[in-house]
């Protein structure tokens, strides 16, 4: 698992596996999933991350 913050975008990122992103969902404002092939989560990408509580 990797785990990265970028405070300019204000943007966390964990990164679960190494596996291929295939697709991305948005499931609800400012997160973001990703998946593989196999339709395993992959990552996770939250948006205004600072804002969340």
């Amino acid at each position: 698992m990797k785990i990265e913050y970028d405070p300019e975008a204000d943007a966390l990122y964990v990164r679960l596996t190494d596996s291929k992103i295939i697709e991305s969902e948005e499931i609800q404002p400012g997160i973001v999933l990703d998946f593989d092939a196999a339709g395993k989560m992959v990552a996770v990408e939250v948006l205004n991350a600072s804002k969340c509580r």
